[in-house]
C-alpha cells in the first residue's frame, strides 16, 4: 500500500478547524507603518444545498441515510488497512508478514462479512466508492492485496448482491451522486455526527459543486413526474414482493407450529 494511503489516514483534517490558542501576531511595514496580522486556520464554508427538483432532493435524503450507515464501514476498513501496512513495514521477515497478513485478513473477515451481506444494493454500491475515497484503492485492487476468504465472497457475490463494479472509482467532481455523498460526508463531519476521516485521493468539492448546479438547471420539465411515478412504481412492487415474503415466512411458522401440536 502506497505511503500516501498511509499518510492520508495518519494525518486527518478537521473541517471546520476548532482551535483556541492564540498564535503570535507577525509585523510587516507597508508605507512606514506596521500592520500586525495573525494567520487564520482554513474553514470551510458550505452552504446548504438548494434544490429546485421535488426528486432530487428525495435523492439526497435517502443517499444521506445510506452513507450513514456505510461510512463506518469504510473508515474501519482503511484504519485496518493503515495499520497492516504500517506494521508491514516494520516486519523484516517475509514469513512474518504473512503470518500477520492471514491474520488480519481473518479479523477484517470475521468482523466484516456477516454485516456487509445485510447491505442493500445502493448501500453496496456507496460503499464501493467509499473505500475508494479512503484507501486510493477501487475495491477490487483491495481485493486482489487481501487475497482472503473475504475477497473471495466479494468477488462472487458482490455483482448479483449489489449489482455493482467493483472497480469503480469515487469521483464527486464529476459523479453527480458521489457529489451527493461527499456533501453529505462534509456536512456530517461540520455537525460531528459523523467522524472525520482525511480521504485518500484528490479532488475539488467545488468542482461537484458546479457541475451539480448545472446539471440542476438543465434537468427537463417532465422530470419529476416521471421520477417520482417510477419511484412509486418500484416502491409498491418492493411492497408486494416483501407482502409475499412475509405471507410464506407466516404460512411456514404456522405449519411448523401445527406439527409440534401433533406430537
Amino acid at each position: 500500500m502506497g505511503s500516501a494511503f498511509a499518510k492520508a489516514q495518519t494525518t486527518p483534517t478537521t473541517l471546520p478547524v476548532k482551535t483556541d490558542t492564540v498564535q503570535t501576531p507577525q509585523y510587516f511595514f507597508i508605507d512606514g507603518d506596521s500592520l500586525s496580522a495573525i494567520e487564520l486556520d482554513r474553514v470551510m464554508l458550505l452552504q446548504s444545498l438548494k434544490f429546485d427538483s421535488r426528486y432530487e432532493n428525495i435523492r439526497y435524503q435517502i443517499i444521506k441515510r445510506k452513507v450513514k450507515k456505510v461510512w463506518p464501514y469504510a473508515k474501519l476498513a482503511a484504519e485496518r488497512l493503515t495499520e497492516l501496512d504500517r506494521r508491514l513495514a516494520s516486519l523484516e521477515y517475509e514469513s512474518d508478514k504473512k503470518k500477520y497478513t492471514k491474520i488480519v485478513q481473518r479479523y477484517v473477515e470475521e468482523e466484516f462479512t456477516a454485516e456487509l451481506k445485510k447491505l442493500t444494493t445502493t448501500e453496496g454500491q456507496i460503499l464501493i466508492k467509499l473505500l475508494h475515497r479512503q484507501t486510493g484503492m477501487t475495491t477490487f485492487e483491495l481485493l486482489k492485496q487481501l487475497r482472503s476468504g473475504w475477497s473471495a465472497f466479494w468477488f462472487k457475490n458482490a455483482a448479483s448482491l449489489f449489482d455493482i463494479d467493483l472497480k469503480a472509482e469515487y469521483s464527486p467532481e464529476t459523479n453527480i451522486e458521489d457529489f451527493y455523498i461527499e456533501d453529505i460526508l462534509l456536512n456530517e463531519f461540520k455537525k460531528e455526527t459523523l467522524e472525520e476521516q482525511a480521504p485518500a485521493i484528490e479532488y475539488d468539492y467545488f468542482k461537484g459543486r458546479t457541475a451539480w448546479n448545472e446539471y440542476e438547471d438543465n434537468l427537463p420539465k417532465d422530470y419529476d413526474s416521471i421520477q417520482l411515478a417510477e419511484r412509486a412504481r418500484i416502491r409498491k412492487e418492493y411492497l408486494e414482493k416483501k407482502a409475499k415474503e412475509n405471507e410464506k415466512k407466516r404460512r411456514k411458522l404456522e405449519r411448523k407450529r401445527r406439527r409440534a401440536s401433533k406430537q
